[in-house]
């Protein structure tokens, strides 16, 4: 699969994020080493604390499903621009997705960026620090 075709899966997931607070909609879709896509959308709470993002959604429904190898993560969101992961779903990716983990992101006009996670969450705190 492409990073094309990944980031249009991303776009397709956009459409349902749940977000009536901030109505600001992201899509994410998790490729996995074995060609699987996982999709996620944000879902919010009124209790912001509570929503969780996109990504976070996506990998999580991966492992749920038994998966364990992932190739990359692909983003859309309303914004005009690239819209990077947050803080949170960078930190869940990198603990459960690899610090190799291809993020790609993908603008209002289709164009498209790519980052490795580690790129995007340098000195980063993992299960080294753990043991």
């Amino acid at each position: 699969m492409t990073d094309k075709e990944l980031a249009l899966k991303a776009v397709e997931a956009k459409s349902k994020a749940l977000a009536d607070y901030s109505n600001f909609h992201v899509g994410a879709a998790l490729l996995t080493e074995d060609g699987k896509v996982y999709s996620g959308a944000n879902i919010e709470n009124s209790s912001y604390s509570l929503t969780v993002c996109a990504e976070r959604t996506a990998a999580f429904t991966a492992i749920i499903a038994g998966e364990r190898k992932f190739k990359a993560i692909a983003i859309a969101s309303d914004a005009d621009e690239f819209c990077p992961p947050c803080g949170a779903c960078r930190q869940v990716l990198l603990d459960l997705c690899g610090k190799d983990l291809n993020v790609i992101m993908i603008d209002k006009n289709e164009n498209i960026k790519s980052f490795k996670l580690h790129e995007l969450i340098p000195f980063s705190f993992g299960e080294s620090y753990l043991k």
